[in-house]
């Protein structure tokens, strides 16, 4: 166990000891924040279960320089505690829906981790009740401050929420479906876990962010291992069962939100990478599909991110359909009714 945190704790470390590496110019030899281009990353729900740890990782990240944490109660005393951090970027905390347009102006990245967690008993029904309402207020002031910042959604469920930013966006004439993308980067997050529990493995998860939408790729990991049928079985079931895992051990008072802010940092890093210029940066994300890859609007794949945000979606499987294209049509219902 205390050699798996220690993996762990090596794969954050190395995630931000590599910005600085990747950062530099060709053949440069040092590393200065005066040659990384100044960032500016907006946290929404900054004060709850995963913005606060979001928020401290984020501070550690040095490709941002300005930290912007919002949510309806309380930011000012996490944007405190996070201010009193030595690190590159400067930190403000703004509140209730009169500061909502300061924190996102000029943001290159707003991340959405607002909405309710998911409880025992609660079904993605009911988790989508709630949390719409909230994502639409949101992106309708994203499109009206920001609207050409890069949006990594993390409120549940991603299968619709995606959707009802993408409909916002449409409405208000600032859709950029290359800037939307719904981070499922805990499916991913779980199932190199789950399937090696080491930090140097990769494991593609396509399809959705939800249940049976989740599809890891256990044939394409890399390193390879030569696992049954019954095997890749097990592990595929319990990485789309993960949420619940984590809902039920924490017995009512709580969701993913450690690991949800691990893998929510690990992904606006990746996109802070593809603005400054950085190559070859791809994660997997539920962002808009291609023909090319699936006749759902929307679909979990692999990305090359660049300095538009998608370069390429690379790759999506023709499988996970119906649940999918339920949610988000649903999401599309809403934001439309």
């Amino acid at each position: 166990m205390l050699y798996h945190f220690y993996i762990q704790s090596k794969k954050l470390s190395s995630v931000l000891r590599s910005v600085k590496t990747l950062a530099k110019p060709a053949g440069a030899r040092g590393y200065s924040s005066e040659s990384v281009p100044d960032r500016k990353v907006a946290v929404l729900g900054a004060a709850g279960g995963i913005g606060q740890p979001l928020a401290l990782l984020m501070k550690l990240n040095p490709l941002v320089s300005r930290l912007a944490l919002y949510d309806i109660a309380n930011t000012p005393g996490v944007a405190a505690d996070v201010g009193h951090i030595n690190t590159r970027s400067e930190v403000a905390g703004y509140m209730g829906n009169d500061q909502l347009g300061q924190a996102l102006e000029d943001s290159d990245v707003v991340i959405i981790p607002a909405g309710v967690p998911r409880k025992p008993g609660m079904t993605r029904d009911d988790l989508f009740n709630i949390n719409a309402g909230i994502v639409k207020d949101l992106c309708s002031a994203i499109a009206k401050y920001c609207p050409n910042a890069i949006v990594n959604m993390i409120s549940n469920p991603v299968n619709s929420t995606v959707p009802i930013a993408a409909e916002v966006f449409k409405k208000a004439g600032t859709y950029n479906e290359k800037k939307l993308f719904g981070v499922t980067t805990l499916d991913v997050v779980r199932a190199k876990t789950f399937y090696a529990g080491k930090a140097n493995v990769n494991v593609p998860v396509v399809g959705g962010h939800a249940g049976i939408t989740i599809l890891p790729l256990f044939s394409q990991a890399t390193p390879k291992a030569n696992l049954a049928d019954e095997d890749i079985k097990a592990l595929t079931k319990r990485t789309q069962d993960g949420g619940t895992e984590v809902v039920e051990a924490k017995a009512g008072k709580g969701s993913a939100t450690l690991s949800m802010a691990y893998a929510g940092a690990i992904f606006a890093d990746a996109c802070l990478k593809g603005l400054n210029g950085v190559p070859d940066v791809v994660e997997c994300s539920f962002v808009q599909s291609t023909s090319t890859v699936t006749e759902l609007p929307f679909f979990a794949s692999k990305v090359r991110l660049g300095k538009n945000g998608v370069e390429e979606v690379l790759e999506g499987l023709e499988k996970l359909k119906p649940e999918l294209k339920a949610s988000i049509e649903k999401g599309v219902k809403f934001a439309n009714a």
